[in-house]
């Protein structure tokens, strides 16, 4: 049975917008009398939901409320949730950068921690000087440091710039050494945020590669935040989806990844434009099948059809073009389509037999070549692609891929 390595328990962050403490020295005075106590902070009780799309009528707010979970040794758990969340917060009370507010952390095992472009780094120190500071935080012997340290220097690529000051050293440079020293010096638990996009995508890749190793290989357990889903799905084993400080599920990665894009998913099968944003925008669009029925959920054999009504002002010139991209469940781009237009209504048909089983949106752009856009519409026009005459539609649960394409067997020996 695997051993718990991280357990946390009811915690909670709470913040003053706008200032630093409570804005007064007898609040403050207050608020560390009641910890001293062992009593809730005073506080405590006016606290709003961390939601940041509205305006809130307390200046205290729960950035983490009631927060509990466990993580065991060996797990990659990713924490998902749309900005603000309060994953970056939930990460520095882990890392002990800041303390909870309420609750309690049982962490057994060494932290490595990357939050932020040179976490832990002195800029005034070398490369190879902050290697070894590094290291000695870490409680690891020099004899120990030295032994990773030629690893450390070959995966980060900064070999010619390892005894110059890291404040000299690029952002991307940085995080290549920052991400080596916290992979290579050996902590039992490792933790990452969004950080890694700094990157190029041949550094995402490899630092993707090194958290598979030294968790699957290594038994060390990995926190990993990001917005990249593909990411998240082949990486981790758990997920945890944090939604205006609160937990609202986790566990399975399909699981817990399903539940955060539904709820990213705010648009209906059809959309209609409530006021115009330029001259030139899109008033409506609608989902049809091939009777002209407005559905949103087609068999593979069925057609899929868009229909679009552009609004042009008179008089107006150039060259405007509608772009139509076809996005997945996990905000991945499929393919896109375009044409350009005058005022007036268009259709775009997608044939049957092209898109795998699930749930897909429209991402919908009205612009001029290189010049300016009009109109941009999001995650629009939900629909549907359900299993229902597919010869492999019996093999629930597996994953065909995005698109489909039969392709034409033919036996030659």
């Amino acid at each position: 049975m695997s051993r718990t390595i991280i357990k946390v328990e009811d915690v909670g962050k709470l913040y003053k917008l706008g200032e630093i403490g409570t804005g007064t020295i007898s609040h403050d005075l207050n608020r560390w009398w009641a910890r001293v106590r062992g009593k809730d902070d005073p506080v405590s009780k006016i606290g709003e939901q961390n939601d940041r799309t509205i305006k809130g009528k307390q200046d205290w707010v729960w950035a983490l409320k009631n927060i509990n979970f466990e993580v065991n040794a060996g797990d990659v758990l990713g924490i998902i949730g749309r900005n603000g969340a309060g994953k970056s917060t939930l990460l520095k009370i882990l890392s002990k950068v800041t303390s909870p507010s309420s609750g309690q952390i049982k962490i057994n095992g060494r932290i490595a921690s990357l939050l932020e472009v040179g976490t832990g780094f002195h800029p005034e120190l070398t490369g190879r000087e902050n290697i070894f500071l590094n290291g000695a935080i870490l409680g690891m012997s020099k004899n120990e440091i030295r032994s990773k340290f030629d690893e450390i220097v070959d995966f980060a690529g900064v070999e010619r710039y390892i005894d110059t000051p890291v404040k000299r050293y690029s952002s991307g440079m940085y995080v290549r050494l920052a991400f080596a020293v916290a992979a290579f010096l050996e902590p039992e638990i490792l933790i990452i945020d969004e950080v890694l996009a700094v990157g190029d995508a041949e550094f995402q890749k490899k630092c993707l590669g090194r958290m598979k190793d030294v968790s699957s290989n290594d038994g060390r357990t990995v926190l990993f935040v990001s917005h990249n889903m593909s990411a998240i799905q082949s990486l981790c084993t758990k997920a945890l989806y944090l939604k205006n400080g609160s937990v609202q599920s986790m566990g399975r990665v399909d699981d817990v990844m399903m539940d955060y894009l539904a709820s990213m998913r705010t648009g209906e099968s059809g959309y209609v434009r409530k006021a115009p944003p330029s001259q030139l925008y899109i008033s409506k669009i609608e989902v049809r099948n091939e009777l002209g029925s407005v559905v949103n959920e087609f068999s593979h054999s069925e057609s899929v059809i868009f229909e679009f009504s552009v609004c042009k002002e008179k008089g107006m010139t150039g060259d405007q073009r509608l772009i139509v991209i076809v996005q997945d469940q996990l905000l991945r781009k499929i393919f896109a389509n375009e044409i350009n237009i005058e005022n007036g209504t268009y259709t775009l048909k997608l044939d049957g037999r092209i898109l795998s089983k699930g749930a897909y949106s429209l991402n919908c752009i009205l612009y001029t070549p290189a010049v300016t856009q009009y109109d941009f519409i999001e995650e629009c026009c939900n629909f549907n692609i359900i299993d229902t005459d597919e010869s492999f539609a019996h093999l629930e649960g597996f994953d065909y891929g995005v698109v489909i394409n039969k392709g034409k067997w033919e036996k030659i020996l």
